[in-house]
């Protein structure tokens, strides 16, 4: 099953959740950005803050000042008040320019993926730095961005066996996606490039530097920048 329309959901002690798919999709972007968008601009009382992941928004509140039957009602009323699968995505607020390296020791199973995918190498950088990629949701660990949506051949499966450990910078394509690793890990998902960029840094003045909903647009270097901050030469532009 893929999209079925908001459905309103328990979560948790203190969590209702709005789910618009069951997979992503570019409606599924569309509606969840401009449904968190919509909450943030007027929380309901009780409400503690809204979160955005893929297909779907979770509203945390406050179960000593209101009942989940009401949060859930409130919900309810505002995912059908009108058709959010139809809504494009909302403008993005900031523009990020990230420089990377694909291929070669960055990127090593930039060819295993291209294989998969039917494309070639250059094919392959060539859409994902020509994308105006968006931050759809941030997770799995601190600070780590789902950027897409990029073109439907990009949907390649996991690998059968997890790699043990990345290096922090690592780009790597999922389902459709680009996540950007803000330090070591271990992952399913193929390695296509490398950032000096990193979107969460502990012991920087601003650790988390991607807000859900910024466009990120990647910018092919020779070699990964790297500095004490995690900026990586990176840019950002405010646009509004």
């Amino acid at each position: 099953m893929g999209e079925l329309g908001p459905e309103v959901l328990p979560l948790g002690q203190d969590g209702v959740l709005v789910r618009f798919s069951r997979v992503p999709s570019a409606s599924a972007a569309g509606a969840v950005l401009a449904f968190a968008a919509d909450l943030r601009g007027s929380l309901p009382d009780g409400a503690v803050e809204a979160v955005p992941s893929l297909t779907s928004v979770l509203l945390r509140f406050d179960p000593g000042a209101v009942s989940r039957a009401t949060v859930a009602a409130e919900m309810e009323r505002r995912a059908g008040s009108r058709d959010w699968l139809a809504a494009p995505l909302p403008p993005p607020a900031r523009r990020w320019t990230v420089p990377a390296v694909f291929g070669g020791e960055a990127g090593p199973q930039l060819a295993e993926f291209a294989a998969l995918s039917g494309k070639s190498e250059a094919r392959l950088v060539e859409e994902a730095t020509a994308t105006d990629l968006r931050v759809l949701a941030i997770g799995f660990t601190a600070g780590l961005p789902y950027l897409g949506l990029l073109p439907p051949d990009w949907d390649v499966p996991r690998q059968p066996q997890l790699t043990p450990q990345v290096p922090a910078g690592t780009i790597a394509a999922a389902v459709r996606q680009l996540v950007i690793f803000p330090a070591d890990s271990a992952t399913g998902w193929r390695r296509i490039g490398r950032t000096g960029f990193r979107p969460f840094l502990a012991s920087r003045s601003e650790p988390f530097l991607l807000r859900p909903g910024d466009a990120l647009r990647l910018r092919v270097v020779a070699e990964v920048v790297e500095d004490a901050d995690g900026i990586g030469g990176a840019t950002c532009e405010v646009l509004e």
